[in-house]
Order: C-alpha cells, then structure tokens, then sequence
C-alpha cells in the first residue's frame, strides 16, 4: 500500500510594511528657520518644492511662506495665521500655534539648504518607489499578449525625466569660470588640424565660415526633398566618427567624436548602404541589386572593415518621442561618451500627448526645445533635419529662406545655426525646354554650369556669419565632398 507524499504547507510570511523615507524633523527644522528669518527662503527655492514635503501641512506652509515672501511681504507665524485657521490641529495644538513653536524651535539658517536637500532627496526615493511599485503592479496585471517593450519605454522614460527633474541647477557662477572655459576652447582650437574649435565637418569652406560644428548647439539642416539632406548629414557624420581620437587621460576627445544618429525615417541597413556607398564610390542601387564586379566587391569589403571600427550608433526606432530620444542619447553619452548627435528628421519625432493636443505648432515648439535643452544638458552639437513647405516651389528663386522652415517660429527662434542644402541642377532637369530653340540653349548653358554642384546656404549663425559655401556633389554615390575654387585648378591649355 502506496503512501502519499505529503508536502507541508508554506507557512504564510506575516506581510512587512515599510513607511517611505522621510524626515519630519528636518522640514520642521527648515520651515522654522525660513519663519524666522526669510532670507532662508533664497537658500532651497530654486530646487525645492512643495510637493517634496511628505507632511502635506508642511507643504502647504512651505507654499504659502514662499507667496508672500514673493509678494515682498514678511512670512511670520502672525502673517500666516489668516491662511490656516480653518485647518485640523495638530495634536494639541492649533496650526497657528504649530506655526508659533516651529519659530520657536528654530535654531539657525546656517544649515537651511542642508535641510532643504535632504527633504528634496527623500521626495525623490519616494518617487523612484511608486516608479517601481507601478512596474511591478503593471508587469503583474498586464495581458499576457501586451508587450513588455511598452512598459519598458515607459518606465525608462519616467526614470529619465525624474533624473532631468533632479538637478539643483548650478545657479550664478562666477565670471572667471566662463573665462577660463573660453580659453581652453581658444587653446583646443588651436591644437588641432584647420584651426577649429568646434567639430569638423569634412568641408574646409563649411568649417571656415561656422568654426566646425560647435558644443551645445542645435544645428537645423533643411532642404526640400532630393535636395540631399540625409547624404549630407551622413557625409558629416562619418567624417566626425571617423576623425574621433579619444584622450586616454580624461573621457574627452581630442578629435572628433562619438556619434548618435537616429533614423526615423531609413533602417539602419539603408543608412549602411548609403555610406558604403559614398565611401566605395559604387551607386547604392547596384549595391542592392548585386549588380557589383569582383573589383566592386573587393571596394565594399574594404570600405565595410573600415566602417566596423567607427565610433557611430544607428538607432533606427520610428516615431518616437523627444523625451526617448533625448534618454536614449543620455544612455550613448554614459556608456560610450557621445559627442555629436544627428536626427533625421525632426517632423518624424513626436512630443508629449499633451502637447500633441494642443496642436503640430505647439508639438514642434516642444521637440525643438527639447532638442536645445538637450544639446545644452549633455555639450554637444544636434545636427536636426527637417522639411520645408512647398511655398518654395511657387517661387522664381528656388532658394530656401527662414520663412520656408514648417513651422518655422519655433525652429527658426530655437536653432543656433539654420542649413539650407540646395541644388540649381535639380530644378533645372525638371524644366527642360523644347529641342532647337533658343530658351534650350540658354537651359543647356545654365545646366552644365549647375552639374555636379550643390549650395550650403547658411540663413542664420548665432555666433557666426551667414552666406552660402558650394560645395561638389557625385549624385550616383549621394556624396557630397569640397569643391575646387577656380583659382585652384590648373592652368587650361588652349
């Protein structure tokens, strides 16, 4: 006769509960030192809030001292007395009395901002738990067809923004600071090859008029379409990674940079094959359609070994929003030191659903901030892409202008540098007149002149002039590379 075997029950574990961090003593301590002399206000409000108490009174105090300390007006446990008669008391006490001991228990302001910190510090591992509590809850209820790359993002996003939330901000600093940073920047310049202080882009007339492509900036690069804009900012890109020389004593570098390019619009085997193809001179749609010699080959293997060992991250996610975009770069700049970022395009990218709302302007208007907060944030230049309207197209002069940028306000007030890439020849070719007559002269004349050749036009440089560099342009590989000036070539013979 067989027993059964018997497993034991689990004992049931008795359920701990935890109280989140805080620190009732130090928001005492902090609203009683600003009760007794406001000046201590000037010491936590430019990080503290009062949503960081975890008293509600508290907070409440907190929020009403600093409106009338703002109103030019005296927060005393008096002045406040009007704002909280209504309020439960505390313990024994009413809250006008409460306010009355938190004077009087105040010691010093001295130690107001250490106060303040640690309230802040505290709010914020409070967050972090709901953060977490909201993963956990939501990685537990979900369907189990939803997938787990949504609650992902998501998570990472709040994480991120938490984090961009979480600076005190370094307030006024003094002037010789700034100053020895010019310097240095001076210095650098003048170390490396061309003289520049910011990255080189590949093209000396280019880098002569902008200094390279410099820190902190948002660089707007806009075209209409088959205009070239990608090639060109991939020609840039590759040129900065492939200069990038790292400082084996700091993480800076001393050449070039890692770079960050996000194609929203081409995957990143498009984007591959496109440099391949710029690099191994060989047309891109021959490439894909095998179309290619053993010489061919041989360039492209060539060319793709090359390519393996360059510092440049392809994130080719559709749709995303500024806030992704901007987590994702601070990610790059963690792990790998990212120096230059590119986006192609910026009407691919999408702002909060609030926003979004609110209209495409205002959503433009956000993206387009975000996207300086970030250059700024991280000290790096932001090498944006973007449309321009078909206004561009009714006119004689097909040159673009600030006021063809698509939603321009925003873009055109948040960009440091404003690109434009034109080619004459593109529209020449579709205005082709009729054989044997005169205006087909001309159109033969003016095109032969035109070939081979594009316009960077610079329509606004915050730190620079503005004007229009040429520059040659190989159709058949998109790449665009310097173009010979006339007093440069050679001699013609008759």
């Amino acid at each position: 006769m067989s027993t059964a075997l018997v497993l034991p029950r689990p004992v049931p574990e008795t359920p701990v509960f935890r109280t989140p961090p805080h620190n009732q003593e130090a928001e005492q301590a902090l609203l009683g030192a600003i009760l007794v002399n406001n000046e201590a206000l000037d010491r936590v409000s430019s990080f503290l809030q009062s949503r960081h108490f975890i008293n509600p009174l508290h907070g409440r105090i907190y929020e009403s001292t600093s409106q009338l300390i703002r109103g030019g007006k005296r927060a005393t446990p008096i002045t406040l007395k009007t704002y909280f008669e209504n309020e439960l008391p505390v313990g024994d006490l009413t809250v006008p009395q409460y306010l009355g001991r938190l004077a009087v228990n105040a010691t010093t302001i001295i130690n107001a901002e250490d106060y303040g910190r640690t309230i802040y510090d505290l709010a914020i591992r409070r967050q972090l738990i709901e953060i977490g509590e909201v993963m956990v809850n939501t990685a537990y209820d979900s369907p189990i067809d939803a997938p787990p790359n949504s609650q992902i993002e998501e998570a990472e996003q709040r994480l991120f923004e938490l984090a961009e939330t979480g600076k005190y901000g370094s307030g006024f600093e003094p002037f010789t600071s700034a100053l020895t940073v010019a310097i240095d920047m001076a210095a650098n310049a003048y170390r490396r090859d061309g003289g520049l202080s910011g990255l080189a882009t590949g093209f000396v007339d280019l880098d002569l008029k902008m200094g390279g492509l410099q820190p902190s900036d948002l660089i707007i690069l806009a075209g209409r379409p088959a205009m070239g804009k990608t090639a060109l900012a991939t020609n840039i890109a590759y040129h900065v990674a492939k200069t990038y020389v790292a400082d084996p004593d700091s993480d800076k570098a001393l050449d070039g940079a890692v770079v960050g390019f996000f194609s929203l619009e081409m995957s990143a085997e498009q984007l591959a094959t496109r440099i391949i193809s710029e690099q191994a001179e060989i047309p891109s749609e021959q490439i894909r359609r095998g179309r290619i010699n053993s010489d061919d080959f041989d360039r492209i293997v060539e060319v793709s070994q090359e390519l393996q060992n360059l510092p440049l991250y392809i994130d080719q996610t559709g749709g995303i929003t500024v806030a992704q975009l901007a987590a994702r770069a601070r990610r790059l700049k963690r792990q790998r030191g990212l120096g230059f970022i590119v986006v192609d395009y910026l009407q691919l990218l999408s702002g909060s659903s609030r926003r979004a709302a609110e209209g495409r302007v205002q959503e433009v208007t956000e993206i387009t901030t975000g996207l300086k907060a970030l250059a700024k944030e991280l000290h790096v230049p932001i090498l944006a892409l973007s449309q321009l309207s078909r206004q561009v197209e009714q006119r004689e002069d097909k040159r673009p202008q600030l006021a063809d940028l698509r939603e321009s306000g925003s873009i055109e007030q948040d960009a440091d540098v404003v690109l434009f890439v034109y080619r004459e020849e593109y529209y020449l070719e579709n205005r082709k007149p009729a054989p044997n007559t005169d205006e087909h002269v001309k159109w033969r004349t003016n095109i032969e002149n035109a070939h081979g050749k594009a316009e960077v036009i610079i329509g606004k440089q915050r730190h620079g002039p503005t004007g229009t560099v040429r520059l040659q342009f190989t159709r058949e590989f998109t790449r665009f590379s310097n173009l010979a000036s006339e007093e440069h070539l050679p001699e013609r013979r008759d």
